[in-house]
């Protein structure tokens, strides 16, 4: 059971990245999936997920609108298009998944989620 997390880079302020989250050994399809992110001296922070029942999404505040999350089924993966980027988004960000759907909610704690990729760099800067 792998994750790998990728696209992320260096990107000025009101540009856009598009985040994969590719799964390895398991259906990705069947699982809830969230994108989370974390800066050094913080805690890691949910950013958004995606239900494997209904497909149905959860935002963190500051990104709804700006962020989309979204299935390939055929590519077994998950996107993180994120647009109007901003400096604040800057953050190591990583893909998880869980078989739990409920993990998926309004908190999407990162203790919900069961495997983890490596993280990606996302830096937005000038």
């Amino acid at each position: 059971v792998q994750l790998q997390a990728s696209g992320g880079g260096l990107v000025q302020p009101g540009g856009s990245l598009r985040l994969s989250c590719a799964a390895s050994g398991f259906n990705l399809n069947l699982y809830t999936v969230g994108w989370f992110r974390q800066v050094p001296g913080k805690e890691r922070e949910g950013v958004s997920c995606i239900r494997s029942t209904d497909g149905s999404t959860h935002y963190r505040l500051s990104v709804e609108g700006r962020f989309t999350i979204s299935r390939d089924n055929a590519n077994n993966a998950v996107y993180l298009q994120m647009n109007s980027l901003k400096p604040e988004d800057t953050a190591v960000y990583y893909c998880a998944a869980t078989y739990a759907p409920d993990s998926c909610s309004v908190y999407n704690s990162p203790g919900g989620y069961d495997h983890w990729g490596q993280g990606t760099q996302v830096t937005v800067s000038s």
